[in-house]
């Protein structure tokens, strides 16, 4: 972020808050403590600010606007589906690394987060991900952020940031939501912004952490005139990272504003938001794997702390980028800036009619600048003379190179080296969509809505993977240049930064959609139970163009033709650069239309006022994505539309000294899609469809079996395996050798089959405040790398813990801690590498939890 921008964040800040302190102290108006249960309730109904209570952290009378037609939302009670909501203090207090860590909160969801804020994994007990995040959609107010839930290199909660704009979350996994919004068969979180105030309310907090983290958060909502009102708060960070780059890890921010004027019948609320933050994306690291599953720290390498990022292989040019290269920057990482524009108007017609209108539109650059990992590491010897597939050795003739530091110093022959690709993707992404809602009460107890769903969105992008870089195997890593001498003279292996390529798939694409949904749903109380019927036909019409490349008419020993790259310099002893794939100007057209229906069925029934049961069952698919089943393909024969049938039933109940929400499921996939790739990520073999089949339970407890004091558990139990493929897999694995796998009856990757995290908490009242103090043990259980299940992560188990003391009615001061016992856990292993990912030297490059990160914050609220 330039000096401009941050000087501008700040200063918006500032500006807004700190004076509003004296307006807010002066303002005599009686306080309004009421909590906001709807994303269009009336801003005057909100309340001003206060030190947050702890009493009610479950609570099923609270109201949820997330996967339901109903005017106003529904209570969590009546909702015949698993969701998950958190208050602003509720969302802190779970102290997510990232917005994808906020999901751990629901149980069945797993976001890895070891890759640093952006860019997470998200997994969903039952659906088979693996990468990315195809089954997960986040929604601002309502809207979803993109057209579609994920793309190469991007996932949505890339472009959202926490902060204190944000009034509370609500997390729905899978029934209704295959019918409502963008459609997601997965999970949905909605994050709600705070809005503004008849009263003059707000905060402004200061955090330091021991990575160097320094930020500062604010919020401030206000009244305007006669029932109207605004807010405007943000946020900016500067963080050296818990595995620092020795460059800025994360620096950034992001402001937001809202607008919003209630009627005597309806409500508007028009809010923007502006993000500009960049963030290090972590790339695995070198461990040793003893046994299956058994993990220890490789010498040099401090798990817990190092990365390979580091200013020697900071900056560099991009010879083989689209249009004749360019300039990357690793401390950009996986960041955004991206702006964002919406709105919703909520409208009572009378006569039982009423209106709803969601709208967002949004767009940005989404870039990726990091170093993604390849074959093993080995010496430099090794890596010169021998022919070692696992570490991609050389096989130069003995005593014929020479290696040398990038700025001077010969390398140590005995010098551990790695090569890694240095990649750059930019995406540049725009969406506009609109979701239009009118429901009408037939009768007494039952309300019919129908709806219309719209999305316009494009994708820009220019990729140069692979750009092999030779490089030091050690933390904040050096690049080393070779050459080598033959019977025609000298050669140069790498280029005079270290590339050993100048990229394996460099493309240009250029993507296009518009989705269209029309839905009914029918609400029907009737007693004490609640049932609901709903239907979707959706219609996806996308295309994807992606260049061809340039051929220079050359042969290989066998004089068979070799198409698709050229030699940019025309030299032969300028290895690097002897075979670039090079874009040329023409482009291959994918169009892909599809329609398909979805449908969901719920029944509640109230046992009594504060306990129910329910069932839902529902069907639902999933479209590709301009990266993922329709570049690369033909039209009329891209993959199947992948489709999920969900049968789910669930208890909720809430005392005095007890809640629970169980819920258990059965949820089966088909036309999954598989396509191999070599260690450059770039497809290499026919694409293949599979299903799965997972059965599973969900559980959110707390019991309080004394005042202050409280005890919680979230988490899940999963049965899942692949199904619906016979065959063997072929994959290609320079560490252990290519071979084929047999997929039915392995377990889902990723996805623990047990996992949980136990939260004491014993709340302490004082004169003067309270004081919170806490500790959750964090239970992930064996769990495997790719959908062979030959590459096992093991388990691991982590402690948190966090004091928050609220002092008088302005002050609160809060302590917070992840992973204080520094637990050596892995999320993933090498993606690059299809199976066993572990060399006969036992290395394996895989992705380790962060160590112990703590942070304290100090926040004025008024």
């Amino acid at each position: 972020m330039n000096k401009h921008v941050r000087l501008a964040l700040s200063a918006a800040i500032a500006a807004c808050l700190m004076p509003s302190i004296a307006l807010a102290q002066n303002d005599d108006q009686a306080q309004n403590t009421a909590p906001q249960t709807d994303a269009t309730q009336p801003a005057n109904a909100q309340a001003q600010q206060q030190p947050p209570s702890k009493a009610s952290a479950k609570n099923l009378e609270q109201v949820v606007v997330t996967g339901n037609t109903a005017t106003g939302g529904l209570r969590k009670i009546d909702t015949s589906y698993s969701v998950t909501t958190a208050t602003a203090e509720q969302i802190r207090l779970a102290n997510p690394k990232s917005t994808a860590d906020l999901l751990k909160i629901s149980p069945g969801l797993w976001p890895e987060s070891t890759g640093g804020q952006t860019g997470a994994n998200i997994e969903i007990a039952g659906f088979p991900g693996g990468g990315d995040a195809p089954y997960f959609s986040t929604q601002m107010m309502g809207s979803p952020l993109y057209g579609m839930p994920t793309l190469s290199f991007f996932e949505t909660t890339s472009i959202f940031r926490l902060d204190d704009t944000v009034d509370r979350a609500e997390i729905v996994q899978g029934g209704p939501s295959v019918v409502f919004g963008d459609g997601q068969i997965g999970a949905t979180a909605n994050f709600i912004l705070k809005q503004g105030t008849e009263v003059p309310s707000g905060s402004i907090g200061v955090t330091y952490g021991n990575e160097n983290l320094k930020r500062v958060d604010g919020f401030f909502g206000f009244p305007i005139a006669k029932n109207t009102y605004g807010s405007i708060g943000g946020f900016y960070r500067d963080s050296d990272g818990v595995r620092d780059p020795k460059f800025a890890a994360d620096k950034g921010g992001q402001l937001t504003g809202t607008f919003t004027h209630d009627s005597d019948n309806g409500s508007m609320t028009l809010y923007a938001r502006y993000l500009n933050d960049r963030n290090q994306f972590i790339t695995p690291i070198p461990l040793i794997q003893s046994g299956t599953d058994n993990f220890s720290a490789y010498p040099g390498f401090d798990p817990l702390t190092d990365t390979y990022n580091g200013p020697a292989i900071q900056h560099v040019f991009l010879r083989g980028y689209p249009g004749g290269g360019r300039d990357a920057n690793l401390a950009n990482g996986r960041g955004a800036k991206f702006g964002f524009f919406g709105g919703n108007f909520d409208y009572d017609l009378g006569n039982g009619w009423n209106l709803s209108d969601k709208f967002l539109i949004d767009g940005g650059d989404v870039d990726t600048n990091a170093l993604f990992s390849g074959t093993n590491p080995g010496s430099l010897n090794d890596m010169l003379y021998t022919d070692q597939s696992q570490i991609g050795a050389f096989n130069l003739a003995p005593g014929s190179a020479t290696a040398t530091y990038v700025g001077g110093g010969a390398v140590d022959p005995n010098q551990s080296v790695i090569h890694q690709g240095w990649w750059f993707i930019h995406k540049h992404l725009k969406n506009i969509n609109n979701d239009f809602r009118l429901s009408k009460e037939i009768f007494e107890g039952n309300t019919l809505t129908a709806g219309l769903y719209l999305a316009h969105y494009t994708m820009d992008d220019e990729w140069a993977l692979g750009n092999q870089m030779l490089m030091t195997n050690t933390p904040n890593a050096r690049p080393i240049t070779v050459s080598y001498v033959d019977a025609n003279g000298v050669n140069q292996l790498t280029d005079n930064q270290g590339f050993l390529d100048y990229g394996g798939y460099n493309i240009a694409q250029h993507g296009v959609a518009n989705n269209k949904a029309f839905y009914l749903s029918d609400i029907w109380r009737v007693g004490k139970w609640l049932i609901d019927l709903s239907g979707r036909i959706e219609n996806q019409d996308a295309y994807n163009d992606v260049c061809n490349f340039q051929s220079d008419g050359r042969v290989d020993a066998d004089g068979n033709p070799v198409t698709g790259v050229i030699d940019l310099d025309g030299n032969p002893r300028t290895i690097y650069d002897n075979a670039v794939p090079v874009c040329d100007g023409t482009f291959d057209h994918t169009r892909y239309d599809k329609t398909h229906p979805s449908w969901t069925f719920g029944v509640n029934y109230e046992l009594a006022d504060n306990m129910s049961v329910y069932f839902r069952a529902n069907r639902g698919a999933h479209f590709d994505d301009f990266d993922n089943g329709i570049r690369g393909n033909v039209t009329g024969n891209t993959a199947p539309i992948q489709k999920i049938q969900n049968f789910e039933g669930g208890f909720k109940y809430q005392s005095e000294q007890f809640y629970a929400d169980i819920t258990v499921y059965h949820r089966q996939f088909n036309g999954l899609l598989y396509q191999p790739t070599d260690a450059a990520g770039v497809p290499n073999g026919p694409q293949s469809t599979y299903g799965s089949d997972s059965k599973g339970v969900n559980i959110n407890t707390a019991w309080s079996p004394i005042e202050h004091l409280k005890f919680q558990l979230v988490g899940n139990y999963l049965d899942g395996v692949y199904s619906h493929n016979r065959s063997c897999l072929p994959y290609t694995n320079p560490v252990a050798g290519d071979g084929c796998a047999n997929i039915n009856g392995v377990q889902l990757q990723r996805q623990p089959k047990v996992r949980y995290m136990f939260t004491p908490s014993y709340d302490m009242p004082f004169g003067w405040g309270d004081v919170l103090a806490f500790v959750t043990f964090t239970h992930v259980g064996p769990h495997t790398q790719d959908i062979s299940g030959l590459q096992q992560l093991g388990s691991y188990h982590t402690w948190d813990f966090g004091i928050v003391a609220n002092i008088q009615q302005s002050w609160q001061v809060r302590l917070q801690g992840t992973n204080m016992t520094n637990e050596l856990g892995l999320t993933e292993s090498n993606s690059r590498i299809f199976g066993s990912a572990a060399g006969t030297t036992g290395v394996i490059l895989a992705r380790p939890l962060e160590g112990r990160e703590v942070n304290l914050q100090v926040k004025y609220m008024f």
